[in-house]
């Protein structure tokens, strides 16, 4: 039918052309940006999970250097407690020779006085810090006889992957912090024998620290390792929602142009007929 007020073909291309408008800018404003949704009208659904994937990206990155400060804080502690072995095994030694019958009581006190230095420096190596706290001692626990309480390591990105931290419950008073300051002048002289044990206790602990402190520094490059091979998936997996795929926005893109022109085209077509229709009344 032909008319004056109603051109049915002129809608139409006026239609296509306007779909095909909207169509090519989304995808040249996705090639533009990179992503796939730039307005949560895009995709809905999408975007909330590719936000809850950000944020565990985001938190497993953290989480990932918490490790890494967690492996430094095990090395200063193992070389602490490798000191402390060095140490008494040092004064192991010289509770021996002091123990020995042909020790007189000039070479006893002689050896004494190098066992207390030494016993200083144990407690000179309990007050290293690091980071500004101290590794080793805390407040004194009466109760149960440590020196620090256990603490956690935050190892992932949700609240209970939390790592317990407990190297230190092999230290007590047993293991070579039981002597007083008045006991400590007489420790080799008077009480040689009953050192070396003392000693020998303080040596075993402190190897089942460092025990202790291996076994953790294992654990948290496993953590490292696994955290590390969960961010790239997660990654991977927001990059599937988010991100443009260049070479389909780019078919995509050239498809609507190419109906933007064909619409473009036939709306100049249409005009026509208002000319055909005047043209007949014309007549």
């Amino acid at each position: 039918m032909l008319s004056l007020r109603s051109n049915s073909a002129a809608l139409d291309a006026t239609n296509a052309l306007s779909n095909a408008s909207r169509a090519q800018s989304q995808a040249a404003t996705r090639l533009g940006t990179g992503y796939r949704v730039n307005h949560a009208s895009d995709d809905a659904a999408g975007l909330q999970i590719a936000t809850r994937l950000a944020t565990q990206a985001s938190g497993t990155q953290v989480a990932m250097r918490n490790i890494q400060n967690g492996i430094s804080l095990m090395q200063a502690a193992d070389g602490i407690a490798e000191g402390m072995v060095t140490a008494f095994s040092r004064m192991n030694d010289l509770a021996v020779q002091a123990a020995d019958g042909s020790t007189t009581l000039a070479d006893r006190t002689a050896l004494q006085e190098e066992f207390k230095t030494l016993a200083q420096h144990v407690w000179d190596q309990l007050s290293i810090k690091y980071n500004g706290e101290r590794l080793f001692i805390g407040s004194y626990n009466d109760e149960y006889g440590k020196f620090v309480t256990p603490f956690a390591l935050q190892i992932g990105a949700d609240s209970s992957e939390a790592m317990m931290v407990d190297v230190y419950n092999h230290i007590d008073t047993s293991s070579g912090f039981g002597w007083g300051s008045a006991e400590l002048e007489t420790v080799l002289t008077e009480n040689a024998s009953a050192t070396i044990e003392t000693t020998r206790d303080a040596i075993n602990a402190w190897a089942a620290v460092r025990s202790s402190i291996g076994a953790i520094s294992n654990r948290l490059e496993h953590a490292y390792a696994n955290a590390t091979n969960l961010l790239t998936n997660t990654r991977a997996a927001r990059g599937r929602i988010m991100d443009t795929d260049y070479a389909g926005e780019m078919a995509e893109q050239t498809t609507q142009q190419m109906l933007m022109q064909s619409s473009s085209a036939m709306l100049k077509q249409t005009h026509s007929l208002a000319q055909l229709t005047l043209s007949l009344v014309a007549s």
